[in-house]
């Protein structure tokens, strides 16, 4: 079993303190654990208040180790014995002798045995998170931390450790409800918005406290998004000049600006250093409900082989290269643009017959990837002609999950005709081979693109209506919202 440093270190201190507890007759084997690992078994004796007070605020939650941390030694052992039993159960698939890491295990779909691992989510939920007072409107997933935040029609923002099922904290601040929220791409940071007109961003490591408020739109903001930096950002390495006065910095959020959709018809671009709308975009005639964001891609090496294919590969891939922006709403068109340089049109998508509730790309990081150069004219063609990078799924009340490719203009590949109610929310998986969604008959389904149908279904996932779900790029776990007031974790098999 791998651990990470901060498991052994918890596991050898608990070991060590046990074995001291037991008197003379463990004393020698304490000794030899002390000598192998004296910076664990010397922070356990010398454990204070002050050191203690170093520890960010819920940074034993976050670190993803147990955080049950109080009780006799002897529970403390066997309660990481349990933890390091449970995670070999769930982390069997990662293989480390040949170098398999979470993310190609989810994008890849793993295995386990000989067995592939689909990473699709199955009953019994492994948390049900109760705390908020009303319906849960909004989720987002911490990129680094095991931590996701629910925005719910009380007004308030919670965050929870989804891996435990503990609560965390509360954030307030809106006066009405909660429509939207998104941690940036470094985790530093979380943004919200509110039918209170207000976007709000927070900062969500040290202090948890608004460090800006945004104010612009006429009417309901409806929803928000980090806009993932473009290749090549100056601010991603640390360059820049860093603002003062209630700024943000874009270096350590790992972003510069924030998209909003509002009830008002229009898209806005904040600047996250100065406060001020940098564009509006205002092609909707109606109600714009919600947002999808999807980072850059370039070639791997910017090397003459790079260019070369990048020329090969011509308009076909024109879109990998540009981090996007999605919307759509009550006028039922999903339009796509590109995030930077003048915020250009990149497709407009039709086909839904009532309002569309969600949008979401490929599930993976927003931060630039590098493409894979591809050395023959035929692997070109097959990669840009289906390749999950340039997937978009939208949800509608029509009771249809669609499934576009938003290269070449834009293209409906397919619709699934599953649902018996509004489809209230949709994910992209991050392998590209599987389309989630949730809804109204308060059912969650899983779509196989390649087979073009309703793979799984979740049944009464939650006693209510199901109005969001999330995922993590790489760790195996979704997360679900409903009218019931809760939200649930569900471990992927």
């Amino acid at each position: 079993m791998v651990l990470t440093d901060r498991q052994r270190t918890d596991l050898h201190a608990g070991i060590y303190e046990y074995l001291v507890s037991r008197g003379p007759d463990f004393a020698d084997v304490a000794k030899a654990l002390a000598a192998a690992d004296p910076d664990a078994c010397q922070s356990k004796s010398n454990d204070t208040g002050d050191d203690a007070s170093k520890t960010p605020p819920n940074d034993h939650r976050m670190a993803h180790p147990c955080s049950k941390r109080n009780g006799p030694p002897s529970l403390r052992v066997l309660d990481l014995e349990k933890q390091l039993a449970a995670n070999a159960k769930h982390h069997a698939h990662r293989n480390a002798a040949l170098g398999i890491d979470a993310t190609a295990d989810m994008a890849g779909g793993g295995s386990s045995g000989g067995r592939e691992r689909r990473f699709l989510p199955r009953q019994p939920c492994t948390h049900t998170l109760q705390s908020h007072s009303a319906g849960i409107s909004a989720l987002s997933v911490h990129p680094v931390y095991t931590m996701t935040a629910s925005g719910s029609e009380d007004g308030t923002i919670k965050l929870w450790d989804y891996e435990s099922g503990d609560y965390m904290r509360t954030l307030r601040g809106h006066t009405n409800v909660v429509t939207g929220v998104d941690f940036s791409p470094s985790g530093m940071y979380l943004v919200s918005c509110s039918t209170d007109l207000s976007v709000k961003i927070w900062e969500v490591k040290d202090s948890f406290g608004c460090v800006r408020t945004l104010r612009g739109h006429d009417h309901t903001v409806s929803d928000v998004r980090f806009v993932p930096p473009a290749l090549g950002a100056i601010y991603l390495n640390g360059g820049g000049e860093k603002t003062g006065g209630g700024g943000v910095d874009a270096a350590s959020a790992q972003a510069k600006f924030v998209v909003t959709a509002s009830r008002d018809g229009t898209v806005k671009f904040w600047d996250l250093e100065t406060g001020f709308c940098d564009a509006t975009v205002s092609d909707h005639g109606d109600w714009v409900r919600c947002l999808a964001v999807r980072g850059a891609r370039g070639s791997a090496g910017g090397g003459e082989e790079s260019k070369e294919s990048d020329a090969a590969d011509g308009a076909e891939n024109a879109t990998d290269s540009l981090a996007l922006v999605a919307s759509s709403g009550n006028d039922r068109t999903i339009y796509v643009y590109n995030a930077y340089d003048k915020r250009e049109k990149v497709a407009e998508l039709r086909g839904h017959d009532h309002v569309v509730e969600s949008l979401s790309f490929l599930c993976t990081s927003m931060l630039p990837q590098e493409r894979k150069i591809s050395t023959t004219a035929s692997a070109r063609t097959k990669s840009s002609t289906s390749s999950p990078w340039d997937y978009l799924a939208s949800a509608s009340r029509d009771r249809t999950v669609r499934l576009w490719s938003v290269s070449n203009g834009g293209s409906c590949l397919m619709t699934f005709r599953a649902h018996e109610n509004w489809v209230r929310g949709v994910l992209v998986h991050p392998s590209g081979n599987y389309v989630l969604s949730c809804g109204d008959d308060r059912s969650i389904r899983v779509f196989d693109v390649k087979s073009n149908r309703c793979l799984r279904t979740i049944e009464e996932a939650h006693p209510h209506f199901v109005t969001c779900i999330t995922m993590h790029h790489t760790l195996p776990i979704m997360i679900s919202g409903g009218v019931d007031n809760s939200v649930k974790c569900w471990q992927l098999d």
